[in-house]
């Protein structure tokens, strides 16, 4: 007889974005000639082709699986050097922050590596999840069976919510000092869904905490390379004392548009330890990791790798860097949008995304079939993110010039 894991029943009614698809179906269905106008600015998937320098790299890399003297079959696990070696000088060493080629591992996304990095990570941990944030940080510890079943509420028993709100700048602040201490805290800045942004002295502040408490910082970074200000970091690394607490996840998803392609990686500094389960050693996580991936995966292609290495030539940053002023001038539109109609607006200065707040006593969900049948535009509902979600939504800014003008448009009109 096989079993199941009986930790998937835990789990809310549904993926928020497979909810959103089935509402969307059934109003297309309902209503086919309305579906013809609609804009999807929900899930936040890029719309403009890949950069020209990433298509050339690409046929490249094909022409030459079509020579036996170049053609490449298994790769290493952890990621090419030639792409380890790019990401670790441009994004990080370029920038004065000490990372080594061999601390990156390259994956097939950000959403993977947040759930994989459990496989390393004891069922003993006491977990810190923004409130509200990306679902797959909570959805994927409690498949883990990191945490008990979930309340009337939808708050899960064993994990810290960390709520975020206008009053702190959707910024949670660490845990006060008379609070259980945190095993293991996820950050997400630029954050989704709100598009806030921790100053220095916020992120300072969470790696004292991470240092003082021995907790582990999982820093997702996927939308560093929107932070328009200088101030600002992109890193959790820019923070002395982070290569001790914390472990950087990004993707080429965001900046470079390889949400098809798939191509991401995680940084593992090798002095970044946790304990064992007795608590009497101390282990690297650099090298559970490694052993992880190379029992658990084959490496992202070698296609797509070099696909990736050439968004850091000039001719790729330069095109990237084009992709991003785009989306960001969307989101100026659509801000500005949303502001027309008289609604309170937040983010989209330094992340793509624009968390608004709903009319008063409107609920997400509400707003959300309000917006999808009167101005037939798709939008996330906020408490998708976490309870403290609720009474927001947000607006995606990947989309075409033309779709982010005519959403702004539809949001005037609904004042």
């Amino acid at each position: 007889m096989a079993f199941f894991n009986e930790n998937y029943r835990k789990l809310k009614a549904g993926y928020l974005f497979p909810e959103i698809a089935r509402r969307v179906n059934a109003f297309c269905e309902a209503n086919p000639k309305r579906a013809e106008r609609l804009i999807r600015c929900g899930i936040g998937d890029v719309t403009e082709p890949l950069p020209s320098a990433v298509i050339a790299a690409l046929h490249r890399a094909v022409d030459e699986q079509a020579n036996r003297a170049l053609f490449r079959g298994y790769g290493p696990e952890q990621g090419y050097p030639f792409l380890r070696a790019a990401i670790a000088e441009i994004d990080y060493r370029a920038r004065g922050i000490d990372v080594a080629d061999d601390e990156i591992f390259v994956s097939d996304g950000s959403k993977c590596d947040c759930g994989n990095i459990l496989d390393i990570l004891g069922h003993q941990n006491y977990v810190g999840v923004p409130d509200p944030v990306y679902p797959v940080y909570v959805d994927t510890n409690v498949m883990a069976g990191h945490t008990g079943a979930a309340s009337s509420s939808g708050a899960y028993e064993g994990i810290c919510y960390l709520t975020g709100n206008e009053a702190n700048g959707f910024v949670p602040e660490p845990p006060a000092a008379t609070a259980k201490p945190l095993d293991v805290a996820y950050l997400c800045f630029p954050n989704n869904p709100t598009g806030a942004v921790a100053s220095r002295e916020r992120l300072r502040a969470w790696v004292d905490y991470a240092l003082a408490n021995d907790t582990l910082l999982l820093f997702d970074a996927a939308y560093e390379a929107y932070v328009r200000e200088p101030s600002l970091p992109r890193s959790i690394y820019e923070i002395h004392g982070a290569r001790r607490c914390a472990i950087e996840f990004r993707s080429f998803s965001k900046n470079g548009g390889f949400t098809g392609l798939r191509c991401a990686f995680i940084v593992i500094p090798k002095e970044l330890t946790a304990r064992t389960g007795d608590g009497g050693a101390r282990v690297p996580l650099h090298g559970l990791w490694a052993r992880r991936m190379s029992t658990k995966f084959n490496g992202v292609s070698y296609i797509v790798q070099r696909a990736a290495e050439a968004i850091y030539s000039p001719e790729g940053r330069a095109q990237v860097s084009a992709l991003i002023a785009l989306y960001m001038e969307n989101a100026a539109i659509l801000r500005r949008g949303a502001a027309e109609a008289g609604l309170r607006v937040f983010g989209g200065e330094n992340a793509p995304y624009i968390w608004v707040a709903t009319p008063a006593g409107v609920g997400s969900w509400e707003f959300f079939d309000k917006m999808l049948r009167e101005a037939n535009v798709v939008i996330t509902p906020g408490s998708g993110f976490g309870a403290a979600g609720e009474g927001y939504f947000r607006i995606s800014a990947f989309n075409s010039r033309e779709n982010a003008i005519e959403v702004a448009r539809r949001l005037s009109a609904l004042r």
